[in-house]
């Protein structure tokens, strides 16, 4: 095998499962904590995912002591107000309007400021759909060592931004519960589509 080809093998069923098959979007918790280094452990994992110019605009507010619950409660939707104060943590995953200012040290190799200052649609699109990829690598790093997730989005973004982003440089997009999910919480498992309803080969 010559130098610098890709050798990387599938995972297993097992590890498939967890990431995929069998994971599940969990809306009750064991009463087991989540350490800080765990939550730390996640967050490390999932940096490396890629982003547009490898911008990562992704912020992520821990929420989990009960007086920063407190803080989350009212702005959250009747329907996940319990299921969000129950479990561990709950990870409020932001985008940075200004993190174009991380460019000259994230992407040293060309200034691509000028795309994006002065330019808000710009940033927003930007911002929303690259934070969204690493919410999404969030949970996958989550699964990964062994925690369970509940993403949602049914929160108030105004009221959280002004309780958790009072300077307004960051916008939530979404809220990702995170800790050892309790099977007895689970709906039943609800279907996919098949490949030829939602993907072509051409």
């Amino acid at each position: 095998m010559t130098s610098g080809t890709n050798t990387a093998q599938p995972l297993d069923s097992a590890a498939l499962a967890q990431l995929f098959t069998e994971a599940r979007t969990h809306n009750a918790w064991k009463d087991i904590p989540v350490s800080n280094a765990t939550l730390r452990a996640v967050a490390e994992l999932s940096k490396w995912g890629p982003t547009a110019v490898n911008a990562t605009p992704a912020r992520f507010v821990f929420v989990r002591s009960p007086e920063a619950k407190a803080r989350l409660a009212p702005h959250l939707s009747e329907g996940n107000r319990a299921k969000s104060l129950a479990a561990p943590a709950t990870v409020i995953v932001g985008y940075d309007t200004e993190f174009y200012n991380q460019l000259p040290k994230l992407f040293p190799h060309a200034d691509v400021r000028p795309l994006f200052e002065g330019k808000p649609e710009a940033i927003k699109e930007t911002g929303f759909r690259n934070s969204s990829l690493q919410a999404a690598y969030f949970i996958l790093a989550a699964r990964a060592l062994g925690l369970d997730t509940g993403p949602m989005s049914g929160f108030n973004n105004v009221g959280v931004d002004e309780e958790f982003f009072p300077d307004g440089k960051i916008k939530s997009n979404l809220l990702i519960n995170i800790g050892y999910g309790d099977p007895a919480g689970l709906f039943g498992r609800l279907p996919r589509l098949e490949f030829e309803e939602y993907a072509s080969i051409i």
